[in-house]
C-alpha cells in the first residue's frame, strides 16, 4: 500500500494555477511532517515547501515564496500545494515526502517518498 499518494499534475500554460494533492497513509498523517520536492529535467531534486503534522508551521524555498502555498486539511491530513502564476521553470516531477523532522534541507532525513506527479508549464 502506498504511503503517500500524489495527484493533480498536468500540462498548464505560464501564468495559470494548479493544485497538487498528497494523501498520506493513516500512520503517516498523524506523526510526520509533509513536504513537496521537485526535480526538473537535468536538475537535482530540490525542496519546494513543507508543513508540519499539525499544519501550524510552514517552510518555503525562496523561489516559490509568494506564488505557492502549502496547506494541510485538518480532518484527513491531505496536504495541498497551490501553485499560482506558474512559470516554465516550474516544470518538474513533484514529489510528496514524509519527514520526521522539519529539516527540509537534508533529503537524507526523508523517510517516505511518493511516486511523483508531472507538472509541465508551457510558455
Amino acid at each position: 500500500q502506498a504511503q503517500l499518494e500524489e495527484s493533480g499534475g498536468g500540462l498548464v500554460q505560464a501564468g495559470d494555477s494548479l493544485r497538487l494533492s498528497c494523501v498520506p497513509s493513516r500512520l503517516l498523517s498523524s506523526i510526520y511532517n509533509i513536504g513537496w520536492f521537485r526535480q526538473g529535467p537535468g536538475k537535482e531534486r530540490e525542496f519546494v515547501a513543507g508543513i508540519d503534522w499539525s499544519g501550524d508551521s510552514v517552510s518555503y524555498a525562496e523561489f516559490v515564496k509568494g506564488r505557492f502555498t502549502i496547506s494541510r486539511e485538518a480532518a484527513k491530513k491531505t496536504v495541498y500545494l497551490q501553485m499560482n502564476e506558474v512559470k516554465p521553470e516550474d516544470t518538474a516531477v513533484y514529489y510528496c515526502a514524509a519527514n520526521p523532522t522539519q529539516h527540509w534541507n537534508r533529503q537524507s532525513l526523508i523517510r517516505y517518498w511518493g511516486q511523483g506527479t508531472q507538472v509541465t508549464v508551457s510558455s
